[in-house]
């Protein structure tokens, strides 16, 4: 008998290292999950209502068990409690309030329990690995990893990571590309979650990040951080730019990246299906770089529109086809690798816009100043584009002008604020006209064009405005638009229309940020909150007369 419980505890043992072993997870997991089967197995055989602990020793295997039971003076449920007399037959100083030990046999595991504690330690064994591949990945997002290309469901590779598995959505891969069972393969991993059927690994071939981690182990340079790549945009398995620079003057950067003969960068382009691959230096200068990103094609100049938040690039009539590439491409990963929207024009485009914009704003002026055609062109000439940028402009500023004096100066600033106000007054005789309410001209940041536009959308009221969510009243979040300083008028905010595509919102137009449009929503929603305070009050007042 001595030989047979030995024989089971080197068994117990010996499946305890083996499941850790095969599983990697630790030892003591797997003698928890054993303790845990045969506690369950033990409720079934005594009654699942006893309190039942196991405890198995995992240096000798030797297994105690028994059950916790409550000392009390009269026993009321059988299962969890003792009477004291009881009670010091197992604990001389038993008294009433303990909890005491009551030594169990070891139970014989019959068929069913015995599966049944097979599926309570695989079921254990199966969450601890689960959380051990998730501790080992959980923060290896930005990595490459190797893995072997396990199947493919619908278009999604599952690739065998070894101690776990990852997948490449569709949306993820190289277009075009072969993913055959079996064959190695490498990608970046992402972004790795939680999940009940186990870590989730996502991988992905498409991302810029891949790109530029291959180059790290292409290239020493980048890899030791003399050489940095400052950005990156892909068109997958077609084309990519890659903005570089050198920490080492003494380095060239482009010619680094390239490698002799090409060697360093043909190696991130066959991993990549053949992907062109254009590198660049990159520069501070933002017009330099826009000039850089746009290769092969040749640049005229560049124009920094900061209203829009948009470029003008200006290129030769037989430069135009190239520098926006098949498609669009070239322009597209142009305006990613330097994170501005790009618009491409010929110089004779060019020159029709600005003769066009610089005619409207010298109508503009002439009409609203009342000046001459020369005065108001002379204003444009200086970059005025806007009635607010002439009333509020530094007096000084104006003066200054070739041909201005001080008192033409103020007069000027005069006749725009004059102006202005008329523009007031026409956008509020508009909006009554609308059935806008006077209330909503108290919210903050309102303008009467603004109430104009929100009277024409059907939005009269406080609780019309206060029933949207910022999102539905004005534009993604953008900056403001730089202006002129600003000597002695309130903010300067721009009632200028933007592009069609830039709305957001209702108010998508008037390029206010998020912050505002909260502040103009919380303001409009301030009398619901106002309304439920006297009902509050008379609550209280009946309840101090009770």
């Amino acid at each position: 008998m001595a030989s047979a419980i030995s024989a089971n505890k080197a068994e117990l043992l010996a499946i305890a290292n083996a499941v850790a072993s095969e599983k990697m997870i630790d030892k003591s997991i797997v003698i928890e999950a054993m303790e845990e089967a045969i506690q369950k197995s033990a409720r079934n055989r005594y009654g699942a209502e006893n309190d039942i602990r196991a405890k198995l020793d995992p240096q000798t295997g030797d297994l105690r068990l028994w059950r916790v039971v409550e000392v009390v003076e009269e026993v009321e449920d059988y299962f969890k409690q003792v009477d004291l007399k009881q009670a010091q037959k197992l604990q001389d100083d038993a008294k009433v309030g303990d909890f005491i030990v009551d030594p169990l046999p070891p139970v014989d595991l019959g068929r069913i329990d015995a599966q049944s504690a097979k599926q309570v330690i695989f079921q254990k064994v199966r969450d601890a690995e689960r959380e051990r591949q998730f501790e080992e990945f959980k923060d290896r997002a930005g990595e490459v990893i190797t893995g072997v290309i396990k199947s493919v469901e619908f278009g999604h590779v599952i690739v065998n990571l070894g101690r776990a598995e990852g997948v490449i959505r569709r949306d993820q891969q190289i277009p075009r590309e072969a993913a055959r069972v079996g064959e190695r393969v490498r990608a970046l991993i992402t972004k790795v979650e939680r999940n009940n059927r186990g870590p989730q690994i996502f991988l992905s071939r498409a991302h810029p990040d891949f790109m530029r981690k291959l180059f790290a182990q292409e290239v020493p340079e980048i890899y030791d951080g003399i050489i940095e790549i400052k950005a990156a945009a892909r068109d997958p398995g077609s084309r990519a730019k890659i903005g570089v620079i050198s920490h080492d003057s003494s380095i060239d950067p482009v010619g680094a990246c390239v490698g002799m003969k090409g060697s360093r960068v043909q190696a991130v382009v066959q991993e990549l299906q053949g992907e062109k691959i254009d590198i660049i230096p990159w520069s501070e200068d933002g017009a330099t770089f826009i000039v850089n990103a746009l290769q092969p094609a040749t640049v005229s100049r560049v124009v920094l529109d900061e209203e829009d938040g948009r470029i003008e690039v200006v290129v030769p009539d037989d430069q135009l086809s190239l520098a926006i590439g098949r498609r669009g491409q070239n322009v597209r990963l142009a305006s990613q690798l330097t994170g501005n929207q790009i618009d491409i024009m010929t110089e004779e485009e060019a020159s029709e816009k600005r003769q066009k914009e610089f005619a409207e704003r010298s109508k503009m002026f002439e009409e609203e100043l009342d000046v001459d055609e020369t005065l108001s062109q002379l204003l444009v000439a200086e970059g005025f584009a806007e009635l607010e940028e002439v009333a509020y402009v530094e007096l000084e500023e104006l003066a200054s002008i070739e041909g201005f004096d001080e008192e033409l100066a103020e007069e000027l600033q005069n006749r725009a604020k004059e102006a202005l106000d008329r523009q007031e007054a026409a956008h509020r005789e508009a909006r009554r006209e609308l059935g806008v309410e006077d209330d909503l001209a108290e919210l903050p940041h309102m303008t009467e064009a603004m109430l104009v536009t929100l009277g024409k959308a059907g939005l009269k009221t406080l609780d019309d405005v206060a029933d949207l969510a910022t999102d539905e009243l004005i534009a993604k979040k953008r900056e403001a638009p730089r202006r002129r300083n600003n000597a002695d008028g309130p903010p300067m905010r721009r009632d200028r229309p933007m592009r069609e595509q830039d709305k957001g919102g209702v108010l998508g137009e008037y390029g206010l940020t998020e912050e505002q449009g909260n502040e103009i929503i919380m303001a409009a929603r301030a009398h619901w909150f106002e309304d439920e305070e006297p009902a509050t009050q008379e609550a209280a007042d009946a309840d101090s007369t009770q």
